[in-house]
């Protein structure tokens, strides 16, 4: 069993703390970077609530195995529906974002429109070049790994 599994829960929970601890910068990081008519109200309570729901639905489980919607700390397949290909985004921090390693910020443009949305879900991605129709294919967790990657290409 992938021993990253183990630490689902405690990586949310952090991330939870995470969150209550930086709000003020999170909320001014995405304050600057979301155009105005993209802007949830709420948007941090919002995904704190999706969190808290995610270990509640887990809490009897030792690890949480499934994941149904997109949070950070997940690596999501798209199928591009008119080309038929996939591509793997893994959704992160914006400190860890590298668009080389298909890791990109939840707070990017591309990573604001994936998050929350589920398995299986159809979403129009607003691009610069226009908008692309992708279904949503696959989510995992591969949080731990996200920074131990961006160790590995940097040394």
């Amino acid at each position: 069993m992938n021993h990253s599994l183990h630490l689902t829960k405690d990586y949310y929970v952090q991330q939870l703390n995470y969150i209550d601890e930086n709000i003020k910068e999170l909320t001014n990081l995405y304050l600057s970077s979301t155009p105005i008519q993209e802007r949830l109200k709420h948007f941090f309570n919002l995904y704190v609530l999706e969190v808290e729901d995610l270990l509640t639905t887990n809490k009897r489980n030792e690890i949480i195995s499934f994941f149904p919607k997109v949070f950070i700390g997940t690596k999501v397949t798209v199928l591009y529906d008119e080309e038929n290909e996939t591509e793997d985004y893994v959704i992160c921090y914006s400190e860890q974002s590298d668009p080389d390693l298909g890791h990109i910020s939840f707070l990017s443009p591309v990573g604001r429109q994936l998050l929350f949305k589920n398995l299986g879900d159809k979403v129009s991605l607003k691009v610069p070049t226009g908008e692309l129709l992708v279904t949503i294919k696959e989510i995992s967790f591969v949080g731990q790994l996200i920074d131990y990657e961006r160790k590995t290409k940097e040394a």
